[in-house]
């Protein structure tokens, strides 16, 4: 899942940056934000074929790399 999530990631940023520190706080870096969001969760449900909610979305939840794939993990 971890490959998965850091694939589509790395396609949303545009950068490898996400698989080199998974700590990298995609916001505030200006590398994510709330269109990539729900263009992750639709990418992530056409992969795995589990639904993903944009209501259960927390920005603090998944500002890195680290944190979403722990989310999307605990949604599997």
């Amino acid at each position: 899942m971890k490959e998965i999530v850091l694939d589509i990631l790395e396609d949303l940023t545009g950068t490898d940056e996400v698989r080199e520190d998974l700590s990298l706080d995609l916001f505030e870096e200006g590398l994510l934000d709330s269109l990539a969001v729900v263009q992750f969760l639709v990418d992530i449900e056409e992969k795995t074929g589990k639904p993903m909610l944009v209501t259960e979305f927390h920005k603090e939840e998944w500002a890195t790399p680290q944190t979403i794939i722990d989310k999307v993990v605990a949604f599997q």
